[in-house]
């Protein structure tokens, strides 16, 4: 899994990255970061994910000290702002009216602390154009509850595949976990 045998502790509550780090044959200890994720004022997109995901592995490390620690963030941007998770059904309406037949990014930091070692973060970014989003589209996406705990209030690898027109990029980077990457800082090629 990870060299000299530690453990790994995925400091994420999302059920996508750890569906993820299961494909590639690890099987992590979960224990999410309570932390803020607010985007502070005027914080560009990809600064933004890489506070959050050091954060998050920095604040999980202090209850694993002899673990790797893993940690991320995705956030989606268009035009340089951020759409986070949306926070109701009409939140996730506007996102999905904004990103209706436009490429925007997808971002990605992914930071890894071992024990006695710096951190290593890496950001992913991705591209993305949707289709053109008709109001019935939106309403129909919406209606399956899908857009709920995801940036930009939208799935790819579920249901919101039908939005999507192009990827160009990691395809895993947009599900939440860049799996080249993520591979790499942990040293398994």
């Amino acid at each position: 899994m990870t060299s000299s045998a530690q453990t790994l502790v995925l400091a994420s509550r999302s059920p996508r990255r750890l569906e993820l780090l299961r494909r590639i044959g690890i099987e992590p200890i979960v224990c999410p970061a309570d932390i803020d994720e607010s985007p502070f004022f005027n914080e560009v997109p990809i600064a933004y994910v890489s506070r959050v995901s050091k954060s998050k592995a920095e604040t999980v490390a202090r209850q694993f000290v002899n673990e790797i620690v893993l940690a991320a963030d995705t956030t989606v941007e268009l035009d340089g702002v951020i759409f986070g998770q949306p926070v109701d059904d009409n939140d996730a309406r506007r996102m999905l009216r904004a990103l209706s037949a436009k490429t925007h990014r997808v971002h990605t930091a992914v930071s890894v602390l071992r024990p006695g070692a710096a951190m290593r973060t890496v950001v992913v970014t991705s591209h993305i154009t949707f289709v053109v989003l008709n109001s019935h589209l939106i309403e129909w996406y919406v209606a399956t509850g899908e857009p709920w705990g995801k940036a930009g209030a939208y799935a790819v690898q579920g249901s919101g595949g039908v939005l999507v027109k192009d990827v160009q990029g990691s395809l895993s980077n947009v599900v939440g976990l860049p799996l080249r990457e993520v591979a790499d800082v942990l040293r398994l090629k």
